[in-house]
């Protein structure tokens, strides 16, 4: 039995210590808005795209420091290399499907160009990562247009984030069981400077599910490596979004997406050899957002230094760890392409 519509926290899995945001999701960092797509069509179409927009104003001309880290690099993240060599993401992250990756960036470059002030700019760098929902999904048929991408984009607002089989979670598949979107946040008392962070993954991939300390995988009796048997595969993907409004340098957001690394283990993730784990920081602060008058001239940027990191990678840990159990908790069992049914999470005899 599942339970539509609960949360892991619902359900009694609170990991870690801080507290949540009032949404329990990224966009309790101020200004972030998400938007999804799902797209649903006769018995082999399920799939969709997630955008996740770090402020309201034009982010090309305001650019956000960012880092990126690979945990395994079976997956195809467009726009990393840039962002490796500048720190810095200039638009909206859009998450979808493996093979509708370069649609995704056509409706990025084509929605970036036309933002007001952006008249004159010749070069996009269009931030898109994946997963593969061939499982479910009828994934050759890339049936997602530009169209539906820019109006995602177009209809992102912040308040609470839909969860589970929407969006770039629509066909994906976690530890054998339904996956989805999931997010969650956290936030700093004030003696440790009030931040807030907040994750939003899509979950698509494998291991020896545990769930705040329950061996789920092992007592259900799914997971990899069961009785060595072939057929239990670890591959897949997944795509892990760190937002906080802390103003950080890029070198700092690439060690706070390091410990999105470590929220996934704590899911029992095996981040196999054909698995695309990767990990997105960006931080959403105004005084450390790379504008033209910036840009321009040398430039002291605040930023928190490294003895007060630690909280923050704490609160990446947790908020990311939840998110997976967001993704998986709140996803519903679908049948897909080749009359192919994923279960949900039954969850029965682990909660409260």
């Amino acid at each position: 039995m599942n339970h539509p519509g609960k949360r892991a926290r619902d359900l009694g899995i609170a990991p870690g210590i801080l507290s949540t945001g009032k949404w329990n999701a990224i966009t309790d960092v101020p200004g972030i808005r998400v938007g999804h797509l799902t797209l649903i069509e006769g018995d082999d179409i399920r799939t969709g795209a997630t955008v996740i927009l770090p402020h309201a104003g034009n982010i090309y001309q305001e650019k956000v420091p960012a880092g990126v880290v690979v945990g395994n690099g079976y997956g195809k993240l467009m726009g990393s290399t840039q962002i490796e060599e500048l720190g810095e993401i200039e638009t909206p992250i859009v998450l979808t499907n493996t093979l509708a990756v370069p649609r995704a960036a056509e409706a990025l470059i084509e929605w970036t160009l036309g933002q007001v002030g952006n008249e004159e700019v010749q070069s996009v760098n269009a931030m898109v990562g994946e997963t593969n929902d061939g499982v479910l999904n009828n994934i050759r048929k890339i049936s997602i247009t530009k169209e539906q991408i820019k109006l995602a984009l177009e209809n992102a607002a912040s308040g609470p984030v839909a969860e589970g089989n929407v969006g770039a979670g629509t066909g994906t598949v976690c530890f054998g069981w339904k996956g989805g979107i999931g997010t969650s946040s956290r936030v700093l008392p004030i003696n440790l400077g009030g931040y807030t962070l907040g994750v939003l993954v899509q979950s698509n991939f494998g291991g020896v599910l545990q769930m705040d300390g329950l061996h789920i995988g092992k007592e259900l009796g799914q997971y990899y490596l069961k009785d060595e048997l072939d057929d239990q595969s670890a591959d897949g993907s997944i795509m892990m979004i760190i937002a906080t409004n802390a103003p950080l340098s890029d070198r700092n957001l690439k060690r706070l997406a390091q410990r999105g690394l470590a929220g996934l283990a704590r899911t029992g993730a095996s981040m196999s050899n054909g698995s695309g784990d990767y990990v997105i920081a960006f931080s959403t602060a105004g005084e450390v957002r790379r504008t033209a008058a910036r840009r321009a001239r040398v430039w002291s940027y605040p930023e928190i230094p490294n003895t007060q990191m630690s909280p923050l990678f704490q609160s990446a840990i947790e908020a990311t760890e939840e998110a997976i159990y967001n993704s998986l908790c709140m996803a519903e069992t679908m049948i897909g392409y080749k009359v192919r049914v994923v279960h949900a999470l039954p969850l029965d005899g682990f909660i409260k």
